[in-house]
């Protein structure tokens, strides 16, 4: 994610958007709506029973991939994201659900301006890259 810019200061928009509050906040949220959207049912059962642990890894990932604390990849390395997410046969309907979720967090907890808006385009282009399905377009065409 890109900074902003805020006088002459650049503010990052994990700054920008209140922190690991709102991180926080967003992250519950959105394994919250995983839980209990029937939308999201198929990628909820990609999950283990208990969220607890991939939540907080969530947190760590989102709070660094817009500018926080570097605490994802102090602990676990660089983000490999497509190759964890490989296991798992991802198609446009699990991206669209895990999108789903994730917007309705990002509404309740960043005010809507630019920078959530640039929140996300950059989720759904990362949402999209995980795709994997076969069967479904690559990732970018569907």
């Amino acid at each position: 994610m890109s900074d902003t810019e805020q006088g002459d200061e650049q503010v990052t928009a994990f700054e920008y958007i209140g922190g690991q509050p709102t991180i926080d906040a967003i992250v519950d949220d959105f394994y919250r709506n995983m839980d209990s959207l029937p939308e999201a049912r198929d990628i909820r059962a990609m999950h283990a029973a208990d969220l607890a642990p991939i939540n907080l890894v969530l947190k760590k990932y989102l709070a660094e991939w817009l500018g926080g604390p570097k605490n994802y990849s102090t602990e676990r390395g660089h983000p490999m994201l497509r190759a964890r997410h490989l296991p798992f046969p991802i198609g446009i309907a699990d991206r669209d659900a895990w999108l789903l979720c994730m917007n309705r967090a990002l509404d309740a907890h960043v005010a809507a301006d630019p920078v959530r808006e640039n929140i996300r385009e950059a989720i759904t282009k990362l949402a999209d890259w995980m795709r994997n399905k076969k069967g479904e377009p690559p990732p970018g065409s569907g």
